[in-house]
């Protein structure tokens, strides 16, 4: 569905808390979104269409952009995020204390497992990673920093999602919760279960919920009332077994309680 945008004006307009926003400036954010998520170079129809704006109006923002560094294009019409984006995504993670504090005991953790390692966020009804440690397995599947999924298909999304009550939950993911896998959880009642399990035992399993053959174990991180990070450990079902499972939850708990104290 397209997402309408205000027309481009030099006035401020006022929010309902009397805070006032600039109509371009909330343009051109909705670009860089936009670019920043999808899977390929776009078109300026497809950017003007998506976004509701009126053609030239689309232009000269992502002519704008180009010039600046912050969108790129390939010479034949279409534009993709550009690397000074990067370079503020970069520094985002590089100045953030959660990262700060995770990833020495993310290096730690990912030593003694020998698995990938993962810290995110929730944004919304979607998880951000926000530093990762790569297994030093050659069957590995990676989520790099920046990458986003939606909550509900990952350990990390509904590790966090747990300790929320199940109206805010409710309230905060979409109306259709799309899957990733045919293991994907889309109904709500039993997404409501699911969590409510989560909360008893501490910790999350994302059973090929998000990737086919890879289960994901994740325990929240008590920064906040609720929290807002988790941090879980992928690992292929080839390389799993009870004992394994038992060892990987109890070694994520113990990095969880050196990361928060």
């Amino acid at each position: 569905m397209a997402q309408h945008i205000p027309d481009p004006s030099p006035q401020l307009v006022g929010t309902g808390g009397g805070v006032k926003s600039v109509k371009s400036a909330e343009r051109t954010i909705a670009v860089l979104e936009y670019l920043s998520s999808a899977t390929h170079a776009c078109s300026l129809r497809e950017v003007a269409t998506d976004l509701d704006l009126p053609r030239a109006s689309a232009y000269a923002l992502l002519t704008t952009l180009v010039n600046t560094g912050w969108v790129e294009t390939d010479g034949a019409g279409r534009y993709r995020i550009g690397i000074r984006a990067l370079r503020a995504g970069a520094a985002y993670v590089e100045r953030d204390d959660v990262v700060q504090r995770a990833q020495p005991v993310m290096n730690v953790l990912n030593d003694e497992l020998g698995e990938t390692v993962h810290l995110a966020r929730l944004d919304g009804a979607e998880i951000v990673y926000l530093a990762t440690n790569i297994s030093r397995h050659s069957l590995a599947v990676v989520s790099r920093p920046g990458r986003r999924l939606p909550s509900w298909a990952t350990g990390l999304g509904k590790a966090i999602l747990a300790r929320r009550p199940w109206r805010e939950v409710d309230e905060l993911l979409p109306e259709n919760l799309e899957p990733r896998t045919v293991n994907t959880i889309t109904d709500r009642t039993t997404l409501r279960a699911e969590l409510e399990e989560i909360r008893r035992r501490g910790h999350a399993v994302d059973e090929q919920e998000s990737t086919i053959g890879l289960r994901c174990f994740a325990v929240a991180l008590g920064f906040g009332s609720p929290p807002n990070e988790a941090l879980s450990c992928s690992v292929p079902v080839v390389r799993l077994d009870p004992e394994r499972e038992k060892v990987i939850v109890a070694a994520l708990l113990r990095a969880a309680e050196r990361i928060i104290r």
